[in-house]
């Protein structure tokens, strides 16, 4: 099986310097965790939910929120998302895809183009979504 068999194909991408409320804002309305950061239409990082959660202060939203957990919704993409993601191409096969969630500890990885444009994601839950049990 190949990778264009199983991917979510043009998912959802975010600039460099988008900011996290409209990031946090995309995970809470969509039923993803990753987005793909893009500068110029190519692949530069991707940034989970987790990355997110991470680096907002835990006050935001409470009333015991400050000034300077307030300005921990001013970062950008760049500044939060995990540079040079594991990426995949569509004619690779599935098989590549689980040794790079085995060996490293990623959930999901990218597929791009020869001209490191993103034209798909696969994810762990995509990779059960697929599986055939015996």
């Amino acid at each position: 099986m190949k990778v264009s068999d199983i991917m979510v194909r043009d998912p959802v991408c975010v600039d460099m310097d988008t900011r996290l409320p409209e990031i946090r804002k995309l995970f809470c309305e969509n039923y993803f965790h990753h987005l793909p950061v893009i500068d110029h239409g190519r692949l530069v990082g991707i940034i989970s939910d987790r990355d997110v959660l991470r680096v907002l202060s835990p006050f935001l939203d409470t009333p015991a929120a400050m000034e300077r957990d307030q300005e921990t919704l001013n970062r950008a993409a760049h500044q939060v998302m995990t540079r040079q993601p594991i990426t995949v191409k569509e004619n690779d096969t599935i098989e590549k895809v689980l040794k790079w969630l085995d060996k490293v500890d990623i959930s999901s990885v990218l597929v791009v183009n020869d001209n490191q444009e993103v034209i798909g994601i696969v994810t762990w839950r995509d990779l059960v979504r697929h599986a055939k049990f015996n």
